[in-house]
């Protein structure tokens, strides 16, 4: 007896947090589906949870372990996101990549930086043409958002059709990529829908969304009216703020100069992909010497506020020979990510510190999100009429609300948070399975898992400081010498005459002095009687029981 086909949905990153995005459609009988890959994205670490780390992104595992049933892998759009993995996890993966063509080269870019075969990123056109992967039919509907060319995916499959909104706002003027057309997604939901799978990010916000267009005014308001020199943030990828930015200092008569790679990079990258035009001349930052203070515009890096971006050099002094001074304007035309508000808030009075204007996003005046407020998604459920919502991209407070909403407008909708194996071919969709997910680390420049221990030990001994303990075991078994000790982020009581490290020594030679043969004889006993010995003394000393790491040598006879 046949078995029966299954169209899964199962969520492996960016459900149940806002970040490192990925999502794995399937198809087929169990056991044996046809799967495609949706979006490769990562997070970024904070020194609170993830000292030390580059880049967290989902764990593929579970798709790894299936990469010969992997007919491609679709990039619905270039922020980091979404597309920021793909270079360190392909070599997982190994199936064809498809993206837009600004955002293709923006993935090639990691590609080629990883030491990949760029030719693995293959250029699709916008819809209605579309792409065959295995049992799907896959189509990029150009959507407007915070940077050029974001897509929603059209998933045709043998049990129906699939609409994965992807990041997407409903904006008719967004001036840099397509504006939002209601008719065509109006069309595709009359083919009929099985389920939108749906940007949750916004969907406490009451409001209709913003356009892009609304903008230009109050940020051209501001420069004209600001004395000294003015700089401004926002989030690289933003091309059509860039513009505006750009723009608002032209019309005060300012020289426009972009400092940080990262923005000088989408720019390139967009005016290559022939997403921008009409942008205005910038000039070298070297070629701004001599330039009065203000006849100049600054657009910098790092409105998240990242600590080696330009807008952290510049509030913390100089930075490729300009200084910011009492009088000038410091602007963010960006949104504080959940997460970053402490660094952010760091960099705001560093500027007040000294005499900037500095001007945040609070008010709202000089942002608008690229996300679908509630008003939006309630737009898109209309057009589309899709038989169930299924909430993505959110917290899982979100992914909660968004299911709220739909339902209570009629619409059926399920909260499938990372690992929930959802089937979609039935009437409804159907819980089927609980699979794991997790987090991989970019530590310097090793994949690391997130229960491996590394980061988990690297919190520990910033909490709680190290101790590093030396013996050495003669012939007889017996301890030869002095105990040496090493201690790395503890403070020193002054009324501890050798300090913290000459009391452990004489403390644990004591202790090693009064120890049984046998203790001394096995490794892991002695080990465990030296941290035992080590937490003690210094919890007693100090008030601090740190990290002990044990190396015991022994002489042979």
């Amino acid at each position: 007896m046949a078995r029966k086909d299954r169209l899964i949905y199962v969520p492996l990153g960016g459900a149940g947090e806002i970040g490192m995005n990925m999502y794995l459609y399937g198809f087929g009988p169990k056991d044996a589906e046809r799967f495609i890959l949706v979006d490769v994205g990562v997070t970024f670490p904070d020194m609170a949870s993830t000292p030390g780390v580059e880049l967290i992104m989902a764990d593929p595992s579970w798709i790894q372990a299936r990469a010969d049933r992997l007919e491609a892998i679709f990039i619905t759009h270039g922020h980091e996101d979404h597309v920021g993995a793909l270079g360190i996890l392909w070599p997982r993966l190994k199936a064809p990549v498809y993206a837009r063509r600004f955002t293709a080269a923006l993935a090639k870019g990691k590609m080629e930086r990883s030491g990949h075969d760029t030719g693995a990123v293959r250029q699709a056109d916008a819809w209605p043409h579309v792409t065959h992967a295995g049992p799907f039919t896959v189509g990029f509907v150009p959507v407007s958002h915070s940077i050029p060319e974001a897509s929603c995916l059209v998933i045709d499959t043998p049990a129906g059709r699939i609409l994965h909104s992807g990041d997407f706002k409903v904006d008719p003027t967004p001036l840099v990529g397509e504006p939002f057309e209601p008719a065509t997604f109006r069309a595709i939901g009359d083919a009929g829908v099985k389920a939108l799978v749906c940007d949750s990010t916004n969907v406490f916000s009451d409001h209709p969304g913003r356009s892009e267009a609304s903008l230009a005014a109050p940020i051209t308001a501001l420069v004209r009216g600001a004395e000294g020199l003015v700089a401004a943030t926002t989030f690289a990828s933003n091309v059509a703020r860039l513009k505006t930015l750009a723009q608002a200092g032209k019309a005060a008569g300012r020289e426009v100069v972009v400092l940080g790679r990262a923005m000088n990079t989408m720019l390139r990258t967009a005016h290559a992909a022939e997403v921008l035009d009409d942008f205005p001349k910038t000039i070298d930052p070297l070629d701004a010497d001599g330039i009065p203070r203000d006849r100049l515009m600054l657009l910098a890096t790092g409105s998240q506020g990242e600590r080696r971006a330009a807008t952290a050099q510049l509030a913390a002094g100089k930075y490729m020979g300009f200084e910011l001074k009492k009088g000038d304007t410091f602007l963010f035309s960006s949104k504080t990510i959940p997460g970053n508000e402490v660094s952010v808030a760091r960099i705001l009075n560093q500027l007040s510190e000294r005499g900037v204007r500095a001007i945040d996003d609070s008010d709202g005046r000089y942002h608008v999100s690229g996300h679908p407020n509630r008003p939006d998604l309630e737009a898109m459920h209309d057009l589309v009429r899709a038989r169930a919502i299924v909430p993505m991209h959110g917290e899982h407070r979100h992914l909660a609300a968004h299911a709220e909403l739909a339902e209570s407008r009629g619409t059926a909708a399920v909260v499938a948070p990372n690992g929930t194996m959802l089937d979609l071919a039935g009437e409804a969709p159907v819980a089927v399975e609980r699979i794991e997910t997790g987090r991989l680390y970019l530590d310097g420049s090793e994949l690391i898992g997130a229960t491996d221990g590394v980061v988990r030990d690297r919190i520990r001994m910033a909490i709680r400081g190290h101790v590093s303990v030396s013996v050495v075991i003669d012939e007889d078994g017996r301890p030869l010498g002095d105990v040496w000790v090493q201690a790395t982020g503890l403070p020193d009581d002054p009324r501890l005459r050798d300090g913290i490290e000459g009391t452990l020594e004489a403390e644990i030679g004591r202790v090693l002095a009064r120890a049984r043969k046998a203790e001394i004889a096995d490794d892991d006993a002695l080990e465990e009687l030296i941290l035992r010995s080590c937490s003690k003394t210094c919890d007693d000393a100090i008030g601090k029981k740190p990290l002990c790491s044990v190396m015991i040598s022994r002489l042979e006879g």
